[in-house]
């Protein structure tokens, strides 16, 4: 729990933004009389102003890694925003540490937003406050929110100068990010008192599930099973939407700490990465629960799978493959023998690499990998399958991770029962069913 009194840290380039960053200080101590505001200079000329706590000149001498401010100032923009976006991060991080800040808010174009949203993704976990307001929040924000929790403002103007459309949006950010910070430290106060009164053992058991349109039915039963089987453990179910963003975004809950199991059932995004899809969650997708230790089930839903936007941006070299509308804005294509090897393949080197090898399992099912690669499916396709079943066999003999191969497909009820009793084995909750 927070001891400072309530804090929200002002992030923003003093040279280029000083008049609407002190705008935005005064609506956030208006809204709030009892919130200090700790604003932070990031741009790249000094500038000497008595709001401002950390200037520019001690944020890089603090943080910057003894590099020398001449060395600084002849950077390109480009890189000199990476730079100070690295500083800033490690004096949110400090401050955090000490519980010294309770939200963080932003206000600034392109660059700004970069800086602020970056060193935000680096600094702060998910479900601290953290707002900016941006130039750029009508677009496409992926970039900047990543896979954390990031709320952006849409400026409408440009932040180049008050006027009264961007007097009222900064108004309400400040309004927005007192409100955040006032709350998040009352949910902090009440988790500890929860902590308190449970001896410090923790209240909950959290565990993540990886979820797709075509393996709704299976992450629905599962989670049913669990929550009506084990009624007198406090079960609390995360579902990850396993589109690029949400698979990082449950690996960052696991570094975080924040999970205690994991049932990746729906692994579809390592389809995108090996094809060159546009939901890839990065070479690195399957490896935090993996290296952390906890209980890990994997299974290939939706591997059979890559997706492009609207069939019309289905790049040239794919046109000739099998491909299926989902809807108007996705396209499927189906997954081919020689791609369902190399997705075998990498799911199953990641897989070796973890901590305790005892804690995790594969899961195949045989019977088909999403809803529409069952028999008479419209993505069945035998040959595929059985490239990517033998790929994982072939990678994971000797490991230690136990093979499970089973003849129903993956989103049929018997395999969801069976897969989610697997799971809370594995956790350790058997004979304490209902």
């Amino acid at each position: 729990m927070a001891t400072s009194p309530l804090a929200v840290l002002l992030l923003g380039t003093c040279d280029t933004k000083l008049e609407e960053l002190l705008f935005l200080r005064e609506q956030i101590l208006q809204a709030n009389s009892q919130i200090r505001v700790i604003l932070i200079d990031a741009g790249r000329h000094e500038v000497k102003n008595d709001a401002i706590i950390i200037s520019r000149t001690e944020l890089v001498s603090r943080y910057g890694s003894n590099t020398p401010l001449t060395t600084i100032d002849g950077l390109p923009r480009g890189e000199l925003m990476e730079f100070m976006s690295g500083c800033a991060a490690k004096a949110i991080k400090e401050l955090l540490s000490r519980g010294d800040i309770h939200g963080v808010v932003s206000a600034g174009g392109s660059g700004a937003t970069s800086l602020a949203s970056a060193a935000m993704r680096e600094a702060l976990p998910v479900g601290f406050p953290k707002l900016i307001v941006s130039t750029v929040a009508s677009g496409d924000t992926g970039p900047y929110v990543g896979e954390t929790d990031i709320t952006m403002m849409y400026s409408v103007v440009d932040v180049a100068g008050l006027n009264e459309v961007l007097r009222d949006i900064l108004t309400n950010a400040g309004a927005a990010i007192a409100a955040m910070a006032h709350s998040y430290v009352a949910r902090q106060r009440q988790i500890l008192q929860q902590h308190d009164a449970a001896d410090g053992v923790p209240s909950k058991r959290r565990i993540g599930i990886t979820m797709f349109g075509v393996t709704t039915p299976a992450v629905d039963a599962v989670r049913r099973h669990l929550e009506s089987s084990y009624p007198d453990i406090s079960l609390e179910i995360f579902v990850f939407h396993a589109t690029g963003h949400g698979g990082r975004a449950m690996e960052r809950l696991i570094r975080e700490g924040r999970l205690d199991a994991v049932l990746d059932l729906t692994t579809t995004e390592i389809a995108d990465h090996v094809t060159g899809g546009v939901m890839s969650a990065g070479p690195d997708r399957l490896a935090a629960a993996a290296q952390a230790g906890i209980p890990y089930i994997v299974s290939l839903g939706a591997t059979d799978m890559t997706n492009f936007g609207p069939i019309a941006t289905v790049p040239e070299k794919y046109k000739h493959r099998k491909l299926y509308k989902h809807n108007s804005v996705v396209t499927l294509m189906r997954s081919s023998a020689e791609e369902g090897t190399q997705i075998g393949r990498h799911i199953s080197e990641k897989l070796r690499l973890a901590k305790d090898t005892s804690m995790v399992q594969l899961w195949i099912p045989r019977g088909g990998v999403s809803m529409i690669s069952t028999p008479g499916g419209p993505f069945e396709d035998q040959e595929a399958d059985a490239a990517l079943f033998g790929a994982v066999r072939e990678r994971l003999e000797g490991s230690g991770i136990e093979v499970i191969e089973d003849e129903r497909d993956i989103n049929d009820g018997g395999f969801a029962r069976d897969i989610a009793e697997a799971l809370a084995k594995l956790m350790g909750l058997e004979g304490q069913r209902a």
